[in-house]
């Protein structure tokens, strides 16, 4: 079995039995995210949590 379907097929176990197909639709919308997210930040590069949040904290103004 193909890497991509043991990992659908898992994720369909892992879902109530009682589960709708927009529940499902929205299951793989989620992983595929996170996979595209993760090969894009493998390919770009990251910023650390520390440089964010420093950027952010330059909008903060007390």
């Amino acid at each position: 079995m193909s890497p991509a379907k043991n990992e659908g097929q898992s994720l369909l176990n892992k879902l109530p039995d009682d589960c709708t197909m927009e529940n499902i639709q929205y299951h793989f919308y989620v992983v595929e995210k996170v996979h595209r997210g993760i090969a894009r930040g493998e390919k770009e590069g990251v910023i650390s949590q520390q440089d964010v949040e420093q950027w952010v904290s330059k909008w903060h103004t007390d």
